[in-house]
């Protein structure tokens, strides 16, 4: 399970199981990434939520 997040700079790729972790970076600065991972983490419960709904499971 993982989730795109993408910008004007850049995107990254987000691990959403076991724990929030970085997969891939493309473009974007250790202090975007920084706070990116941060909303990742605190909106993870509703993104594997919509990931489960599309995906199924």
């Amino acid at each position: 399970m993982h989730v795109h997040v993408m910008s004007a700079d850049g995107e990254a790729k987000f691990w959403i199981e076991p724990v929030v972790a970085l997969a891939g970076n493309y473009g974007l600065k250790a202090m975007e990434l920084k706070k990116v991972h941060k909303i990742v983490e605190e909106h993870q419960n509703e993104i594997k939520k919509a990931w489960k709904k599309h995906f199924g499971g």
